[in-house]
């Protein structure tokens, strides 16, 4: 049976992918966690492509997501990782963003740039939660195809590709949302989100579920940055 460190990974890697197609659906051409992307995006736009303002959603993004990583580690301090907290802080985050949206109270551009924010902010504390990747995952792939090219699978891979459809599920789980019910497209990343602070709080073999337990071993050649 699946620790509770593994299942949180899992579910926070679903909120990853919610997080992101949401923004993307709902603010437009732009990500709440994928900065790679983000920087393709500018690219493109400070060339002339893409819509109209994608540049200014991207600036948006990056500083948001910056000021998010820049909370977390602080949030975290010097004593190691404060699971709890920051998740706790990341469910708040997408909790208010989800209730802006739910309740259609997004209805101008800077409203728009607003919300980007919240979720992006989310995105950075949840970079913040695990040495090992949920809300990017280039390095992830990249470090599993190498591994299954050499012929060098280990025993975690299979964790690795529950992450790696974790983020294809939660996306797919917010565009739905979005096509049904709109104002429930931001729904999924929170009850994800959420149900990874549960699984980290709730007592585990005798014990509580702590910053180390049940955590796999962070991807080779993909340093997160995370404490």
């Amino acid at each position: 049976m699946p620790g509770h460190g593994e299942g949180a990974l899992l579910l926070l890697s679903g909120a990853s992918g919610a997080a992101d197609a949401f923004v993307f659906l709902c603010v437009g051409q732009v990500f709440a966690g994928v900065m790679t992307g983000n920087l393709v995006l500018l690219g493109a736009s400070a060339a002339g492509a893409g819509e109209d303002g994608v540049a200014l959603k991207v600036a948006v993004a990056l500083g948001a997501y910056f000021c998010g990583v820049a909370a977390g580690a602080l949030m975290a301090g010097r004593r190691g990782p404060r699971v709890r907290v920051l998740l706790g802080a990341e469910v708040v985050l997408l909790g208010a963003a989800a209730a802006l949206w739910g309740l259609e109270l997004v209805t101008s551009y800077g409203d728009r740039l607003g919300l980007l924010a919240l979720v992006a902010v989310a995105m950075g504390v949840q970079g913040r939660v695990r040495v090992t990747p949920t809300n990017y995952f280039t390095g992830t792939l990249t470090s599993l195809a190498g591994r299954v090219a050499l012929r060098e699978l280990r025993a975690g891979d299979g964790w690795v590709l529950g992450r790696l459809a974790a983020v294809v599920a939660g996306a797919a789980l917010a565009a739905l949302a979005e096509r049904w019910w709109s104002p429930g497209a931001a729904l999924g990343a929170v009850v994800m989100a959420a149900g990874a602070l549960v699984l980290e709080t709730v007592p585990y073999r005798g014990g509580r579920a702590g910053p180390g337990k049940g955590k796999p071993r962070p991807d080779r050649g993909n340093p997160a940055g995370a404490v």
